[in-house]
């Protein structure tokens, strides 16, 4: 092992090394800050700090992981990763009239008994249908790639909407939709409300699915979830389309 790891030049240390993971203190704690996050999405690590009686240093780390970012304007919005390139956020004033108008996509926690996954999805925000997902245990951005790929399979939208996350201006991501044809629009980072309907399919996934469930690990969650989407695209009525469903309302259109 040791003539392996000197032809590679990997340290010994490095190689017998296992990661600990997060406490299971940590973990109960980032459930709540999950929680706490849906009701109020404008609590930075201040008062995540005061809310809970932990350190700052402890809510900064805790929150960077989850992937959380207090909603508020700022003097200067954060950017994406070195060498990504930004885009114009399009849909200020836009009307969104019809099926395929306008697509979405963003990242959200998703809590487990012994950790945690990161969940993306792809939503037609005219149908509010729910076009892909995906889950993931890092954030890398390659499960948000195959989400996009997976309803690109299907359709194209005029416009695709994110957040300026490493994970959507990275060019493996950006590449895909300039060569289909998609024009590209990003609200800034730690906006939420930029992408409003996306927020609002966290919370309903959050209530009505996540809280309710106690995932014992990642195969549960895929198949929970799996069952939920589908019951949110074909089954649940949306007040705001007429008590029809996602499907019903893309179809039609």
């Amino acid at each position: 092992m040791a003539r392996q790891c000197q032809l590679v030049g990997l340290p010994r240390s490095s190689w017998y090394y296992q990661p600990a993971g997060e406490s299971a203190d940590n973990l109960a704690l980032m459930r709540e800050i999950d929680r706490l996050y849906i009701k109020r999405p404008f609590f930075g690590t201040r008062k995540v700090r005061e809310h809970f009686g932990i350190n700052r240093k402890r809510a900064q780390r805790l929150m960077r992981l989850m992937g959380l970012e207090a909603v508020r304007p700022k003097r200067s919005t954060s950017r994406p990763a070195p060498g990504h390139k930004a885009y114009p956020y399009l849909l200020r004033d836009l009307a969104i009239t019809r099926p395929d108008h306008v697509w979405a996509s963003d990242i959200t926690y998703i809590p487990l008994q012994h950790g945690f996954l990161y969940l993306t999805a792809v939503m037609d925000l005219y149908s509010r249908n729910v076009l892909s997902w995906r889950l993931s245990n890092t954030l890398t951005g390659d499960f948000c790639v195959e989400a996009l790929d997976a309803a690109l399979s299907r359709s194209r939208p005029e416009i695709f909407n994110t957040d300026q996350g490493a994970q959507f201006t990275a060019s493996a991501f950006t590449s895909r939709l300039e060569k289909s044809g998609v024009t590209i629009s990003m609200d800034g980072r730690g906006r939420a409300l930029d992408n409003v309907f996306v927020e609002r399919l966290w919370r309903t996934v959050k209530y009505e699915e996540v809280y309710l469930r106690d995932y014992t690990d990642g195969w549960q969650a895929q198949k929970s979830l799996g069952k939920y989407f589908d019951f949110y695209r074909d089954e649940r009525p949306h007040q705001a389309l007429g008590y029809r469903t996602p499907s019903e309302v893309y179809a039609d259109g």
